[in-house]
């Protein structure tokens, strides 16, 4: 996440009109990114249900424009966003959560739905626990950040070239890392959603600040979820 520039001059608060600031911060991050989940998994259902748009786009070169449009879409993002209003930040995550849809609308082509449901609270489960961790814990997590982000890179090149291989046993092995790194950074990423508005308490930045942590939770749970689902997915024969 990037840092607020110098502009934005954080206004003191504290005691109870603090605390309660903190909590409105945090919980209008999970509901940014419960409203992204929902959209995300209408989108999904809502083609995997249509034939005619998953013959149009996983029978087709379009495809790959669906497996790798949500990869480009955080790139630009993770550029764009500090720069764009609160509204226009709200509704690029949410486009964002939109594109993704249609990406994960593939796993409903290879997955039963009820292995499907059964995953999803899997994650959803580890996800809140975590999240709950990184929130409560006073333990400085910051030494975690270099580990885990050459975690991530590992686990993003990893998967890009199994795309192209197809191998059992390198999935197996980025499923296992992936789930570590997507664990911690839910941790970590929670903790920082706290500490920003910690810093930027009281500053117009606070509620961007919000979007942008919610985006970052948004993406650890997509993965940790996709993740799962070599574990605990059943194939739909």
């Amino acid at each position: 996440m990037n840092t607020p520039s110098a502009q934005y001059r954080p206004t003191p608060v504290s005691g109870a009109a603090f605390d309660a600031g903190l909590r409105r911060h945090m919980l209008a991050i999970y509901n940014n990114m419960g409203v992204g989940l929902v959209i995300t998994g209408l989108v999904a259902f809502g083609i995997a249900s249509t034939p005619a748009l998953v013959q149009a786009i996983f029978g087709t070169p379009l495809k790959w424009v669906a497996m790798f449009a949500p990869l480009a879409f955080v790139f630009f993002l993770s550029f764009r966003m500090e720069r764009m209003s609160v509204g226009s930040a709200r509704m690029a995550f949410f486009a964002f959560a939109a594109v993704m849809g249609v990406s994960l609308a593939s796993i409903f082509l290879v997955f039963t739905g009820a292995s499907i449901a059964r995953t999803f609270f899997i994650a959803a489960g580890m996800f809140l626990s975590v999240s709950l961790w990184g929130y409560t814990t006073k333990r400085d997590l910051t030494k975690w950040s270099t580990f885990l982000f050459m975690g991530l890179i590992g686990v993003v090149i990893a998967s890009l070239v199994n795309v192209f291989i197809g191998s059992s046993a390198l999935q197996m092995a980025v499923s296992i890392a992936g789930v570590l790194v997507f664990t911690g950074l839910t941790a970590w990423d929670t903790q920082q959603a706290k500490s920003m508005y910690v810093a930027y308490a009281g500053t117009p930045h606070a509620e961007k600040l919000g979007i942008m942590g919610a985006l970052s939770l948004y993406l650890n749970f997509v993965n940790l979820f996709q993740l799962l689902l070599t574990f605990f997915g059943q194939r739909d024969e």
